[in-house]
């Protein structure tokens, strides 16, 4: 059955480059390429450079601020997250190993980081096939906590993904801007850093502040990928592919203070299309909850039952596309 399969590609792939051999390709412009470049540099300046800043987050009329330091080390990354408004929370990152820790409880919650696409390496995806599904540009020059910037502007070729305008220090490429756009031309969600330096970062930052957590509780989040391959979507956005498929353990918040938080099963499968990602997550459908939808800036959620599973689907798109794929997943159990 696979030979069958790979002939049939294979035949599939030769009749459409006779077809097709003769048509030239769509000539790229000297400044596609150049707004190609600077994603690319941008892609990889987060990872490797040392730099240390405040930023601040807006979604909706929510407005966070978070302190972030970065070093690189060879093949290695090291980086502190602190939250700085609401309850204190600070994220110690060694690679893929996250601490978080959460004095207010005494919690030290541990796991392994799934995604690397967090401000400011929010580029998931081969930068040059984003120009699939985005109308790439350079955009204006502008000047960012203190450093001239240059911008890239990603105009979605539909209506189920936002478009986004991103600027990149000039001289080293790493993003100190990442605004979404709505087909408004309207920013709905923005992360800016507002302070910032880039090297000469001292390894003792990116230790963490508490040094004593004798007593504190540990909590291992048990991840592991799943095979999901029961679940499908069937009018995915195009441009969106599987990315990963995991489960997890997840904890409620408990009812009275001091009580040890119940833990539930809950199964993940991501999507992304280099910028954006939609996430469905399934679980079994036991608890009362009432069906509905959510935004918040770019954020959608919907609710609903399946069957014997509660669903709920997030993504970074508009609510065109998000009540498109919660009303077009498909469950077909083993036989």
């Amino acid at each position: 059955m696979r030979r069958t399969l790979a002939l049939f590609k294979l035949v599939i792939a030769v009749s459409s480059f006779i077809a097709f051999s003769t048509q030239a390709e769509p000539a790229i412009s000297g400044e596609t390429r150049e707004a190609q470049a600077l994603l690319r540099t941008i892609q990889s300046a987060a990872q490797k450079l040392n730099y240390s800043g405040t930023f601040i987050y807006q979604q909706g009329s929510q407005v966070r601020t978070s302190r972030i330091t970065h070093l690189s080390e060879g093949k290695n990354e090291l980086e502190k997250l602190e939250v700085l408004d609401g309850q204190p929370r600070e994220y110690i990152r060694s690679n893929d190993e996250v601490i978080c820790y959460v004095p207010d409880t005494k919690t030290l919650l541990v796991e392994k980081r799934v995604s690397q696409d967090v401000f400011p390496a929010i580029i998931a995806a081969n930068a040059d096939a984003l120009t699939e599904h985005y109308t790439v540009r350079k955009g204006e020059s502008g000047r960012i906590a203190g450093y001239d910037c240059q911008s890239v502007i990603l105009e979605p070729k539909d209506d189920l993904r936002y478009g986004y305008r991103l600027w990149a220090e000039k001289s080293t490429g790493l993003l100190l801007r990442a605004q979404t756009v709505n087909e408004a031309g309207e920013v709905i969600e923005q992360i800016s850093f507002t302070q910032l330096s880039i090297g000469n970062v001292d390894r003792n930052r990116v230790k963490p502040t508490i040094g004593n957590t004798r007593g504190w509780r540990v909590e291992n989040a048990v991840m592991a990928q799943a095979d999901l391959s029961n679940w499908n979507v069937k009018r995915m956005p195009a441009g969106f592919r599987r990315t990963r498929e995991l489960k997890r353990m997840v904890s409620d918040v408990p009812v009275q203070t001091g009580a040890v938080p119940a833990q539930r099963e809950v199964s993940q499968i991501v999507y992304s299309d280099g910028l954006a990602a939609i996430s469905i997550f399934i679980e079994p459908g036991t608890q009362s909850r009432t069906e509905g939808s959510l935004q918040q800036g770019a954020m959608n959620v919907v609710g609903k039952r399946q069957g014997e599973f509660w669903l709920t689907i997030v993504g970074e798109v508009p609510s065109t596309a998000i009540r498109q794929v919660a009303n077009s997943i498909e469950y077909k159990p083993n036989k």
